[in-house]
């Protein structure tokens, strides 16, 4: 009797096939908030996603209000994307990452690192397409201004729904991060803080559903 083996074709990937795709689903197994007590982890697919709502509605915000005139979709893709390389590096906590200049500057070339290493994986007539969604480089400048905001937005609501399970670890942060809103001097970012926040302090029976 004749045996084939077949015990290395589940490893083997054709040439042509990229692993992009596949890399950056794994964004569902990295978790947020790693030195925190959390009631209810959050993973980065999950904050990406809310980052993407929000970066949309300050860009709406922005043209409907204060006369912009700026493409809310693009931001909500450049905030989809926003976070990508950390399903590399795994997401470093904020009081680490900004230690010291020594561990931010060395943090940046790791990431730097894995931003390149993720557009390698991409067939080359992709690549130019997502590298500034990837690396943040060329014209987004001012639309990514509106993701950092909707990045700090985003943490912002997650300190509330700690806080809202009784969980006080998330205190100190929830301050620091209204205070950096605030400090971002963006008339959207405020205007969400005043207009869109304060409901997720309430209950769902309170929010007028």
């Amino acid at each position: 009797m004749r045996i084939t083996d077949h015990s290395n074709n589940n490893t083997q990937k054709k040439p042509d096939c990229s692993s992009f795709f596949a890399i950056i689903s794994r964004m569902k197994y990295i978790d947020r908030w790693a030195l925190m007590r959390n009631t209810h982890s959050e993973n980065l697919s999950e904050h990406s996603l809310d980052t993407a709502i929000i970066a949309h509605a300050l860009a709406v915000i922005r043209n409907k209000r204060f006369g912009g005139s700026i493409n809310p979709e693009r931001a909500a893709l450049l905030a989809v994307f926003h976070d990508v390389p950390e399903v590399i590096t795994g997401d470093m906590p904020t009081p680490v990452k900004y230690f010291s200049s020594e561990i931010r500057s060395a943090y940046a070339g790791v990431e730097s690192a894995a931003e390149n290493r993720l557009l390698s994986l991409l067939p080359e007539d992709m690549r130019e397409e997502y590298l500034p969604l990837i690396t943040h480089e060329g014209e987004d400048q001012a639309l990514l201004k509106l993701v950092k905001c909707a990045d700090k937005i985003s943490a912002l609501i997650k300190c509330i729904e700690e806080e809202k399970a009784c969980n006080k670890e998330f205190s100190a942060a929830k301050a620091s991060t209204i205070a950096a809103i605030r400090e971002m001097n963006l008339p959207e970012g405020i205007e969400f803080l005043e207009k869109f926040i304060p409901p997720f302090e309430l209950t769902l029976d309170d929010q007028n559903m």
